[in-house]
């Protein structure tokens, strides 16, 4: 007659199986979701919704987000900002230069892919020296 014995294998054994299914039950989970954006996705492209009007939402919608994080940011956390600021506008400098330099035709895209090169370089330069003047404040004088 077998007794079960609580012991810490078969405890552990017992916790890595109840992970095991947890883990399943998110990936399926995980699956599902990923289908249907998927299809949300299909249908957005298949021009129920002009491209116009789902740009200018996510634009309005960034605007109004932006605002209200950027509001709320407290002094102390100003030089973190600044450097996050500064990582994002790199990566908006490599799009820019990606996008002018893949493009085969010069008119409005390229005008507008310089400009984003342009006002990313003044984003990162000024942010640069606004935090070394910062970090100035903290040295010792003298």
């Amino acid at each position: 007659m077998p007794e079960t014995i609580n012991t810490p294998s078969n405890m552990l054994q017992y916790d890595v199986q109840n992970l095991a299914e947890q883990a399943q039950a998110l990936a399926d989970s995980a699956a599902r979701l990923a289908d249907q954006t998927a299809m949300t996705v299909i249908q957005a492209h298949s021009g129920d919704v002009p491209f116009f009007v789902t740009g200018l939402t996510v634009f309005v919608l960034a605007c109004f987000v932006g605002y209200h994080v950027v509001w709320r940011v407290t002094p102390a956390l100003h030089s973190p900002l600044m450097g996050i600021t500064n990582a994002i506008s790199s990566v908006i400098i490599v799009g820019a230069i990606l996008a002018a330099g893949l493009m085969q035709a010069g008119g409005f895209s390229m005008v507008l892919a310089f400009f984003a090169i342009i006002l990313a370089s003044v984003n990162i330069f000024g942010g640069f020296m606004i935090t070394h003047r910062m970090l100035q404040m903290f040295k010792k004088k003298g």
